[in-house]
């Protein structure tokens, strides 16, 4: 906040600071402290932004997390959020590994204060619900479902399989895992798994989301779990009818638009119509190279809560304001 450059005189701070300390600290009303010092409640309003203007008084929040609150209301304002958290500007430096750590660690308090029994909940694969899932010490006992398969490739260690495991040890709930791969050759092999007993009992459980913690990946390389599954050709293929966005292996355009691809026939993971019909959607996008698909996903009206950090906040107020964005509503 600016401060005025002028002087104050040791008689009107005085005032100043107690009409503020009534204010401020005793909780009094403008109207109260008028009275008071037999002034209008005008006047009350005109010394109390004084008193602040001229550094007499600071106001100063102290938040239980490293958040940028100035950032994460304009977010939340801009894209009609439930809620946005935004990582403080000083994580703009850091490695990205650190970055997705922290990422990681909100997300995991937000949904450890917000989780009920009632709950059943969601979790796609990705590096950064990994790391939500390793940070999370407490947890209704609720359903968990896996949202997708696993890349092939993944340590164990960072498996789908083993995150959902993670969870439910904390919460005690069932485990709806799917033991398959992401990405398969063909529709046959596709419809064959889903029809396998567990893996289509887990499927069956979509319908009963309630809450779902995903990750926005860009349609670039090293920025999607899907897009590095696949060959160079369909890449190509898909980046042609304007994929920008991925959330558990669905595709969105840039407008937030469903983009329907030949992808859909040979994934195990969540529809487009089951993820957007989920009430509650924690979507974790960090980065500079993710804002635009993070735009796209909060622009398709799924995710209720947005979880990131300043790098990819500050160019999402760009395209917001850019092409603002109508009726947008999470969940």
């Amino acid at each position: 906040m600016s401060t005025s450059n002028k002087p104050v005189a040791l008689t009107e701070a005085m005032l100043l600071a107690t009409v503020a300390r009534r204010f401020y600290v005793q909780g009094r009303s403008k109207l109260e402290i008028a009275d008071e010092f037999g002034v209008s409640r005008f006047k009350v309003a005109r010394m109390l932004d004084t008193a602040r203007e001229s550094g007499l008084v600071r106001v100063e929040f102290s938040l239980p997390a490293p958040v940028d609150l100035a950032l994460s209301d304009e977010v939340r304002s801009a894209y009609g959020l439930q809620r946005a958290l935004v990582l403080e500007r000083s994580t703009e430096r850091e490695p990205r590994e650190v970055v997705r750590a922290k990422i990681g660690a909100l997300a995991a308090r937000l949904l450890e204060e917000i989780a009920t029994p009632s709950d059943v909940i969601g979790l796609s694969w990705a590096r950064s619900v990994n790391a939500m899932t390793e940070a999370i010490r407490k947890l209704p006992r609720c359903p968990v479902v896996q949202l997708c398969g696993v890349q092939a490739g993944v340590d164990m260690r960072g498996r789908s399989v083993e995150t959902v495991s993670r969870v439910t040890s904390v919460s005690g709930g069932d485990a709806y895992p799917i033991f398959g791969p992401l990405v398969l050759p063909d529709r046959r092999t596709t419809e064959t798994l889903r029809r396998q007993p567990g893996i289509a009992e887990t499927f069956g459980q979509f319908r009963n989301l309630t809450k779902a913690v995903v990750s926005i990946g860009a349609w670039q390389p090293g920025e999607s779990t899907v897009y590095d599954a696949l060959d160079e050709a369909e890449r190509a293929a898909i980046a042609a009818r304007g994929a920008t966005a991925e959330v558990a292996a669905r595709l969105f355009d840039a407008a937030g638009n469903a983009l329907s691809t030949g992808l859909a026939h040979h994934v195990l993971a969540i529809s487009h119509e089951e993820l957007m019909a989920v009430p509650e959607v924690i979507a974790l996008g960090y980065s500079k190279p993710k804002a635009a698909a993070v735009d796209a996903v909060l622009r398709s009206g799924m995710a209720s809560t947005l979880i990131t950090d300043a790098a990819a906040a500050v160019p999402l107020l760009a395209l917001a304001a850019k092409n603002p964005v109508v009726s947008v509503q999470g969940g």
